[in-house]
């Protein structure tokens, strides 16, 4: 388990801020409420299994050998979203933003479209 602070995550993903119109306090907010902060959660659902920070869908969006049908639509393999290299992470949430929109992670719309000062990272 890799469990990072509020700072630590603000700051691992400040690539995002503004990103398709998502703030830096919304994904602080989304990515406590999706994965807890911890990098290396893997949540298996149904039908997929959800990887890392953002967590990520093997149906569509990333390849692991229990879903070799996935689309693989980031081009990657799953284990990838585990490790403490955000880049990839940051590089496919960007493309599930741009094809899906921020409902796919969904907490935002009940959690995090409102009162998002406490998510702010009071570190300089």
């Amino acid at each position: 388990m890799m469990q990072l602070t509020k700072c630590e995550v603000t700051h691992a993903i400040k690539d995002m801020d503004g990103y398709q119109g998502i703030s830096l306090l919304e994904w602080a907010c989304v990515l406590f409420h999706t994965s807890g902060y911890d990098a290396q959660a893997v949540v298996t659902n149904n039908d997929s299994t959800e990887f890392g920070l953002f967590q990520i869908s093997n149906k569509f969006w990333c390849k692991s050998s229990e879903f070799p049908e996935s689309e693989n639509i980031c081009g990657i393999s799953c284990e990838k979203f585990l490790d403490d290299d955000f880049a990839d992470d940051i590089a496919c949430a960007k493309k599930i933003l741009a094809i899906k929109g921020i409902d796919y992670w969904k907490a935002y719309k009940p959690m995090c479209s409102e009162k998002l000062e406490q998510w702010r990272c009071e570190k300089p």
